[in-house]
């Protein structure tokens, strides 16, 4: 038998983003309960910033009745010259009956004690407050709090709770709360509990009250509104999908609304007054019809009333100071200028010296850096070398300047932007503007990169400082801990490198940014790399193996390897290309290959032996565009090695004939080197 069941649990305001962040684990939670009492449904979890919910229409009102088997020790253990042993008696007392209910039954080889009993189920009003308690003690929100004198933590303090079987109630207490046939509306409705017997009503009975249950109707509600303030206004709202959700979850009967501020703001960076309205405010930034930040907002409201003329001039007010603030830091920056002056102040690790000794480090990094990749920045600029120097030090040098900025200082996610603006004003040259704007990127997986090889190169020499650095001072990340972000530092690298086709051999790398720190072993640091590669790969591990046991150390040049591997690999013909080209390496371990491995042509005694070799010095007499395009030429010789195989005897008992036979199958094996290790292959 089934029946509906709702819970309610009512608390005060719950802070959006720590919810947002465990959403998925809250439903996982509840269905693993539900799994581990036999009491599988199917069910809804809803949220409003004042309630937690799950609805089930069809909720088993008790376990199924279940068989259990138990098998004890084996016979002779447990009966000995006629009489139970402390084993039998011990098995007995845990299946609740005298020794002589006790069965037989073959486990494996062996005749052991057996019993089988029938288990009733157990009523679900009886299994659900403890299952409710766990539920609730498995939300991990991070921080928690007490309230009263209560000793149970939970993220906001429980003010109600409804447990609804069918139309009875079930009773129970969560934080001292007694459950009832009650809830409560929007508080702009009413304070007053309100008492229904029929839990049919319960949806009625939110709606009339202001309170949208559902998660998904709040932000429909809230994006038709949009719609129709951008028909009416001719404005377009931005539509921040990570905002959206964080509105949806601080509101139980959100109104979309159309503020403004003085169009004088303007004259701040469009990021300041975006971040200001995001991140203090919670409101939509607008934009005109020619895609410009306008003077207006989007604020989600979740006030009820008539009249919501109060609501969006109260919203105005609280904005107009903030801006007012950051223009005035604007301003005052810009009067003093950039100026790294202060930086010596500034710690940055232990070991590391100052943030100012940081910059001094990177500007050699870019420097050195530069000047390896300075034909692809000519290429890119239309600038000299010398010039390049020049801009790539004003560059470095003016990175850092915006962290003793007041805007920065107040707005600690605008660095490295705030540069930019900063840089712009003051007549910098774009190139410089740019890099300090990027200097960051990428900052995550799939994150915009440097727009510029200029930039990269910046980009990277400030992570390749704080990969150096932080290993020479011995703080290497463990485990899944990572404070310092690098793991991220390499995985920045890496995405740079590959886009820019950036020729970054590991280890001469290292090597050439070494002696700016106290010595350390530059093997774990390449270590750390590689293993960073294997994660940024999208690849079968086996490939990034095969290529890296040919010791490669360029990243662009690995990523194209495994690509070009992975691709032939995909083809449906890839098992029978491998099964031929296996035995090609496992001939080759019998053969020096860092030898001679000439082969002499007068020695050939089958026509098969001769094709493979013309066929083979064809492939190899040919420059091929990519790496793609040599292995399609080394792969073709498939049909003339199984030939080969077929009428030849590698192995012949002369000596001469054998070598020079292992010497042709070694010679492709060692061309296939030059991209991979086939025996390290496995699909």
């Amino acid at each position: 038998m089934q029946e509906s069941l709702l819970i309610e649990i009512g608390v005060e305001e719950l802070p959006a983003i720590p919810l947002l962040k465990i959403l998925p684990k809250i439903e996982e939670s509840w269905r693993g309960i539900l799994e581990s009492r036999n009491l599988k449904s199917d069910f809804r979890f809803l949220y409003t910033p004042r309630r937690l919910v799950l609805q089930s229409k069809a909720f088993p009102v008790r376990q199924p009745d279940r068989v259990e088997e138990l098998f004890g020790p084996p016979v002779e253990a447990a009966i000995q010259e006629g009489e139970p042993t402390p084993a039998g008696l011990g098995f007995a007392r845990k299946c609740g009956v005298p020794f002589e209910k006790l069965g037989r039954a073959a486990k494996g080889k062996r005749e052991v004690l057996y019993f089988r009993k029938e288990v009733p189920g157990v009523e679900s009003t009886e299994l659900l407050p403890e299952m409710i308690r766990e539920w609730i003690f498995s939300m991990n929100f991070g921080k928690q709090m007490r309230w009263g004198n209560r000793s149970e933590e939970f993220i906001r303090p429980v003010r109600w709770l409804q447990v609804r079987l069918g139309d009875a109630s079930v009773p129970m207490e969560l934080f001292g709360v007694p459950s009832g046939a009650r809830t409560f509306l929007h508080r702009m409705v009413s304070f007053d509990p309100v008492e229904f017997s029929d839990p049919s009503e319960y949806p009625r009975i939110l709606e009339e009250g202001k309170v949208i249950l559902e998660p998904g109707r709040r932000r429909e509600r809230i994006l038709a509104d949009m719609d129709r303030i951008e028909r009416e206004s001719g404005l377009r709202i931005e539509r921040d999908s990570a905002l959206m959700d964080e509105v949806v979850a601080i509101t139980e009967y959100p109104n979309t609304l159309l503020g403004s501020f003085d169009e004088s703001f303007l004259e701040l960076p469009p990021e300041v007054i975006i971040t200001s309205m995001k991140e203090h405010q919670r409101y939509f930034p607008v934009y005109d019809s020619e895609g410009k930040l306008s003077n207006h907002f989007v604020v989600v409201s979740n006030a009820v009333t008539e009249d919501f003329s109060q609501v969006i001039s109260g919203n105005e007010r609280v904005l107009r100071p903030r801006l007012a603030d950051a223009l005035f830091f604007y301003r005052n920056d810009l009067k003093r200028g950039l100026s790294i002056e202060g930086l010596e102040k500034i710690q940055f690790i232990d070991g590391l010296g100052t943030l100012r000794d940081k910059v001094d480090r990177e500007r050699n990094i870019a420097l050195r850096l530069a000047g390896v990749y300075m034909d692809r920045l000519e290429e890119e600029s239309g600038k000299s070398a010398l010039e390049i120097e020049e801009l790539m030090d004003r560059a470095v040098t003016l990175a850092k300047a915006d962290l003793l900025s007041e805007m920065v200082y107040e707005f600690t996610e605008l660095q490295g932007l705030m540069g930019y603006y900063y840089a712009k004003a003051l007549g910098e040259d774009p190139l410089v503007c740019m890099a300090i704007k990027e200097q960051y990127r990428p900052e995550g997986e799939g994150a915009e990169l440097p727009s510029t090889i200029f930039s990269s190169v910046l980009a990277m020499a400030i992570k390749l400082d704080t990969l150096m650095g932080l290993f020479s001072v011995g703080k290497i990340p463990t485990g899944s801990r990572d404070p310092f972000a690098l793991r991220r530092a390499v995985n920045g690298i890496i995405r740079i490198v590959t886009a820019y086709d950036l020729s970054f051999d590991i280890p001469a790398v290292l090597e050439l940014l070494a002696d700016q720190y106290e010595p350390f072993d530059l093997g774990k640091l390449e270590e750390f790399i590689l293993e960073r590669i294997y994660k940024s790969l999208q690849a079968n591990p086996s490939i990034i193996t095969a290529v890296l046991a040919t010791g490669e150390r360029d990243i662009p040049a690995i990523a194209k390897k495994v690509e070009a591997l992975k691709e032939i690999l995909e083809r449906p013909e890839s098992r029978e290309l491998f099964t031929t080209f296996k035995r090609v390496a496992n001939i080759s371990t019998e053969v020096d290959l860092g030898g001679d491995l000439s082969v002499d042509p007068s020695l050939f005694q089958a026509e098969e032996e001769r094709a493979l070799w013309e066929a083979y010095r064809q492939v190899i007499a040919k420059a091929y565009p990519s790496y793609q395009k040599e292995l399609e030429a080394l792969f073709a010789l498939k049909p003339r090695l199984d030939a080969f195989f077929d009428a030849v005897l590698v192995n012949a008992e002369e000596e001469e004939l054998r070598r020079n036979r292992r010497n042709l199958v070694a010679s492709i094996y060692r061309t296939f080197l030059h991209i991979a290790d086939l025996k390290e292959i496995s699909i």
